[in-house]
């Protein structure tokens, strides 16, 4: 008997493009709500050319078609419709009546030309679940700007904290490596609809939900935005190091670098016998962790004169059963290489029937594990405008009036 995911029966309407709408409406297909994902016809979403890298056919060929699309598009459903006719706006209406939830990512009143703004919609489905997401919110004096990623990056600060400092070589503001203010956007997204979901299932009415990328930019500060707050003083790049903890950062080894995150005393002390140098625990400059902070100018190269005369594997070896955490600094082939990144299934791979030559497509396992409503993987990233027929047929349309459409270029 097939498991039931936790959102089976929860229709949504993705109207979103790029990276962090996608992702949000990627979690909800994960853990089973059918995601009908409309894009533009012939051109489809802009990631789907983001590229190189292009994804290969089975012959090994690079196709048109990028693989950034493929990382947050698993689970849905592609329909190409043109929003801009009338006929399409007049479809859209009628499954945004069936749907529960609605995710776009439109400029502020973008979609209000289209009658396909929350407050149109609201009127012809009061149940709607309507999330909209924008680069600095639906107020303020910035709300008509465009955002993206990197330029909240910036805006908010994180670059200012990402990087080594100015005076050290290769100094300077950098962005973080993926996208991480639109993939946080995409988790909070998906966090408030469930939460609307909730109070629909009380009060049987939906809501607006006005997403904003600088929100969560300033939001996933965290720390050092707490350490601002409360001491006026602004934080600073550092590389690799903690501003709160030491040692806690990357280490030279004789082969390379082992990562020592080291968050309390015990495990201070247990690295210092281990490395044959008890008596650094001891040592008046190093009994706590504000000391080690205050003083990492000298213990950082005490340790790393050690560090040197093993390999990053003896290090590993060394370590592990002693609590004290490590591991290697890998790159990408490397950590889907790791023994527990296989245990785990974190790398799956997705059959494509779509006749285009790609036979399967790999993503990144759902990191939800419910364990009686499992995340399901049902379908691959479509191929542009793959389900647009099944769909409409679903909505009703026969096969005529669905060759009306195509020859109008209306789908």
């Amino acid at each position: 008997m097939a498991t039931r995911a936790a959102l089976d029966g929860i229709k949504v309407l993705d109207l979103s493009r790029v990276l962090a709408g996608p992702w949000c409406t990627q979690i909800l297909a994960d853990l089973g709500a059918d995601v009908v994902k409309i894009e533009r016809p012939e051109v489809g979403d802009d990631t789907r050319h983001w590229g190189p890298p292009f994804l290969k056919d089975d012959q090994g060929r690079d196709t048109d078609q990028a693989s950034y699309f493929s990382c947050c598009n698993r689970n849905k459903r592609s329909v190409t419709m043109d929003m801009a006719s009338a006929e399409g706006q007049a479809l859209l209406r009628q499954m945004a009546q069936e749907a529960d939830i609605l995710v776009e990512n439109f400029k502020t009143g973008g979609l209000k030309q289209y009658g396909l703004d929350y407050a149109s919609l609201r009127e012809l489905n009061p149940r709607l679940i309507y999330c909209s997401v924008t680069g600095f919110g639906h107020d303020g004096p910035h709300a008509q700007r465009a955002g993206y990623d990197l330029m909240i990056q910036a805006t908010t600060g994180m670059m200012s904290i990402t990087g080594r400092p100015d005076e050290e070589p290769g100094g300077g503001p950098l962005r973080v490596g993926v996208a991480l203010t639109d993939l946080f956007t995409g988790v909070y997204a998906s966090s408030a609809i469930l939460a609307a979901l909730n109070v629909r299932h009380q009060t049987g009415e939906g809501q607006h939900i006005d997403m904003a990328l600088l929100d969560v930019g300033m939001a996933i500060l965290a720390n050092q935005a707490s350490a601002f707050l409360n001491t006026g003083v602004a934080p600073q790049r550092q590389g690799n190091t903690h501003p709160s903890l030491a040692p806690y950062q990357d280490f030279r080894t004789a082969d390379g670098s082992v990562l020592l995150a080291i968050g309390n005393n015990g495990q201070f002390e247990r690295f210092c016998e281990a490395a044959g140098h008890g008596e650094w625990a001891k040592d008046p400059r190093f009994l706590t962790n504000p000391l080690r902070v205050r003083h990492r100018e000298v213990l950082i190269p005490l340790m790393e004169e050690v560090t040197r005369t093993r390999s990053t594997a003896e290090w590993i070896a060394l370590l592990e059963d002693k609590a004290v955490p490590c591991g290697p600094i890998n790159d990408i082939a490397q950590a889907f290489e790791d023994e527990q990144v296989k245990a785990r299934g974190l790398a799956v791979y997705l059959p494509r029937d779509a006749g285009d030559g790609i036979g399967q497509l790999g993503s990144v396992a759902s990191p939800l594990r419910l364990q009686a409503t499992p995340p399901v993987l049902r379908r691959a990233p479509p191929a542009l405008g793959q389900h647009t027929d099944e769909v409409l047929a679903e909505m009703g349309l026969d096969a005529a009036r669905i060759a009306s459409l195509r020859e109008g270029n209306v789908i």
